[in-house]
């Protein structure tokens, strides 16, 4: 059995170095950067045994993804296809230094894991896993991806596993009500929400803070865990069972960002791998909380740090937070 299988489209990542912008760069460093696939590697990087599940183009940039992913010890199941219409996803980022925010362009028009099917992806396995998360971005590029997705949400629950879904709003891919419509049809097989909270507020048409928006997910959408991330601010969990209904709260630490595009992967890999060691909420959410601030601290979208700097970061989240 795979401890966790995160299924999703990954686009490769074009980013100019030293923020610079991308009229004017001559070169770029370029990133397999999708959530599912992050969210594999971090797993993966603290423990966790990993697989990775997509539908890709089988050209030089399709495998250029699995080759990067691949390099940080996730197992990969792919479905190639040869069809000149299915295309690689791309992204264009371009980090920004205060006062000039950051800034990214998509170009995942027609990328092969629109066009997937449930036969694409080895159901045995789907429904052979503890965890099987996956990422509303995906979810979205096409009518046929979300229903893929149900699919395999349905029969990993029907396994038994816990289902998750990362809530990443991007604004180019599709409208707030197709955001809308496709979260709550996957919501009846999903049990762990990981949303930010300015993408809960737009997707879920609601006010309030993170912890109004984490009791809002748990309540409205039947959840078993909901957590509500506040960008460099630190997290909110709840986890919905019976004797601990609670809120837990965790609050960031203050750092220079060297680059943050991989935080909120990095916290979700690393909630599920404590998940997976069957940690309490607290702990889950205080590791998941120093993942990201780690990750925040590095070039590229990978957590990389080693066990004791993050025990250390963890040790001071803890006390940071009281």
């Amino acid at each position: 059995m795979t401890e966790l299988v995160t299924v999703g489209e990954t686009p490769l990542r074009f980013s100019p170095p030293n923020n610079q912008r991308l009229v004017s760069a001559r070169e770029t460093s370029l990133y397999a950067d999708g959530m599912s696939s992050n969210v594999a590697i971090t797993a993966q990087q603290l423990g966790a045994e990993t697989l990775w599940l997509s539908r890709l183009p089988d050209t030089p940039l399709g495998q250029r993804v699995v080759k990067q992913v691949q390099e940080h010890g996730v197992e990969t199941d792919i479905t190639w296809t040869r069809d000149e219409t299915n295309r690689q996803g791309l992204v264009f980022h371009e980090s920004g230094v205060t006062p000039r925010a950051s800034q990214q362009w998509h170009d995942r028009g027609d990328v092969a894991f629109a066009y997937s099917s449930p036969s694409d992806f080895p159901m045995n396995v789907v429904q052979d896993t503890e965890i099987l998360f996956t990422d509303l971005s995906t979810a979205v590029l096409s009518k046929q991806s979300a229903e893929t997705l149900q699919a395999l949400l349905r029969a990993s629950s029907g396994g038994g596993a816990l289902t998750a879904i990362g809530i990443d709003y991007a604004p180019e891919l599709a409208s707030v009500e197709s955001y809308r419509g496709v979260f709550d049809g996957l919501s009846p097989e999903i049990d762990a929400v990981f949303a930010n909270e300015a993408d809960a507020r737009t997707i879920l048409d609601q006010t309030g803070g993170a912890r109004e928006l984490a009791n809002l997910l748990a309540a409205e959408y039947d959840l078993d865990i909901a957590v509500v991330t506040r960008s460099e601010r630190g997290a909110v969990a709840l986890r919905n069972s019976p004797g601990t209904n609670i809120i837990h709260e965790r609050d960031a630490i203050e750092t220079d960002a060297v680059d943050p595009t991989g935080a909120r992967s990095a916290f979700i890999g690393a909630f599920l791998e404590e998940h997976l060691r069957e940690a309490d909420t607290a702990r889950a959410l205080s590791v998941a909380v120093a993942s990201a601030i780690l990750t925040r601290t590095v070039t590229g979208p990978y957590y990389n740090a080693t066990d004791d700097e993050l025990e250390s970061l963890v040790e001071d989240v803890i006390n940071h937070s009281k």
